[in-house]
């Protein structure tokens, strides 16, 4: 009972933090302003040039770009992972429907992420763009929902906490999005932006981190109920 909503929220993000730091390290170079950067720069390159079939020097990119879009891919797996944790809250109705419609919401905005790897930059570039843009837009209603179930659930203000943070820091980079420039069309709008995307998803790692533990604690009161 502990495997989906504690072992799998802890694992992912692991694999893809680990799958994340090799491909940068294997990446041959440029970015969107420069085809001559050596390498891979936090902030010159975006998370999706690790997954381009070639690189902006022109260089194959085959081991960054397997090792970053199987990570994306793999992501589908906390999608469902929280499509077991709804049953943690089945003592009151209001709350387990809540957890559900949570649970589908980061379902589809992990396969939206699932789909940012399946479509290379360089090689489906708006299908990739559409996918990269809405998977966060899709987790929203689903980080509000599970604020409202720990809410309910009378969680520890600590995780609370931290996911409405998680909660304001993806609605900020939404709404970021909506309004930024161009990063082609700007060296400084490209640095800014690709800034901003490594925190966002930096923060959206620990607060799936977060979630595992608030989730393990929930099983360990849910286990200790059947058993009395």
């Amino acid at each position: 009972m502990n495997f989906w909503p504690s072992v799998v929220l802890k694992l992912i993000p692991i694999f893809f933090v680990v799958s994340v730091i090799f491909a940068i390290n294997l990446y041959p170079g440029g970015n969107i302003h420069n085809n001559e950067q050596i390498g891979y720069v936090l902030s010159h390159n975006f998370l999706s040039d690790l997954g381009r079939f070639n690189s902006f020097t022109g260089e194959p990119n085959f081991l960054s770009m397997f090792l970053f879009n199987q990570a994306m891919f793999l992501f589908v797996i906390v999608g469902i992972a929280f499509l077991f944790i709804p049953n943690l809250y089945k003592e009151n109705k209001l709350t387990y429907t809540l957890a559900w419609l949570g649970s589908l919401s980061f379902l589809f905005g992990t396969l939206f992420f699932a789909f940012v790897g399946l479509t290379p930059y360089d090689l489906f570039f708006e299908p990739h763009v559409f996918f990269a843009v809405n998977a966060f837009r899709l987790i929203i209603p689903g980080i509000l929902l599970y604020v409202i179930v720990l809410i309910r659930s009378k969680s520890e203000y600590l995780y609370i906490i931290a996911l409405s943070f998680l909660l304001a820091a993806t609605l900020g980079y939404v709404i970021f999005q909506l309004f930024h420039n161009d990063p082609r069309e700007s060296y400084d709008a490209m640095v800014l932006q690709a800034s901003i995307q490594k925190i966002i998803v930096l923060i959206n790692i620990i607060c799936i981190f977060v979630f595992s533990f608030a989730f393990e604690s929930r099983v360990k009161k849910f286990t200790s109920n059947t058993q009395t």
